[in-house]
């Protein structure tokens, strides 16, 4: 069995399917309609904390999900020769699972995208996907979820998002391995049903979807 097949075998593809639809089914309902507190223009630190106590008090219970949620969840390193903090980053939403076998954090990480260039560089650049693969968001972790807030309608945003992973350099910051077509896409995803497309950064073992 390849690496990649290796990870995906022992990976707990359930639970981690069964959270990304819970923050699904909680994103629509909250965006169903324009609320005086959930809208385009509330910061995103107050979409994904109103988001992840949704989803924890009701779709979480309903669906009968026995992982924990948690928003602005602290992570970083630290010197152990000095007690210094040496990073530090603030993950928007987390689902922590596990059994007597393995155990999972799921992390997902917001960001605005619209269908402006300057808008896909800010979602690709170096606060956005470029830092997500490359930080500790997912430190060993095979999976993590970079979710984009459309700001316009999705074939305005996503195709062109699309043909600009496909054009970035193997060899720059992101270096997104090739599948066998060549492509820097996997479309659809061969995880997530509902992930627009799944990428296969060199740094991880594992996987990012979008």
């Amino acid at each position: 069995m390849s690496n990649q097949g290796a990870w995906r075998a022992a990976f707990p593809i359930r639970p981690a399917t069964e959270a990304v639809e819970a923050i699904i089914e909680g994103w629509t309902s909250l965006a169903a309609s324009e609320l005086p507190h959930f809208n385009p223009r509330t910061r995103e630190e107050k979409l994904t904390k109103a988001l992840k106590i949704q989803v924890e008090r009701d779709v979480a219970r309903r669906r009968g999900l026995l992982g924990g949620w948690t928003a602005e969840n602290v992570i970083g390193t630290v010197d152990p020769s000095t007690g210094e903090i040496t990073e530090q980053r603030r993950t928007d939403i987390s689902y922590h699972w596990n059994d007597a076998h393995r155990s999972m954090n799921l992390v997902f990480e917001f960001k605005r995208v619209g269908r402006g260039k300057g808008h896909r560089d800010h979602y690709l650049g170096a606060n956005g996907l470029e830092r997500f693969v490359n930080g500790i968001y997912s430190e060993g972790e095979s999976v993590a979820a970079m979710v984009g807030i459309l700001l316009d309608p999705k074939d305005e945003v996503v195709p062109p998002l699309r043909q600009m992973l496909e054009e970035i350099d193997q060899s720059g910051p992101l270096q997104l391995r090739k599948t066998p077509a060549g492509q820097s896409c996997i479309d659809p995803s061969g995880l997530f049903a509902n992930a627009q497309f799944e990428l296969l950064p060199i740094s991880w073992t594992g996987s990012g979807v979008n």
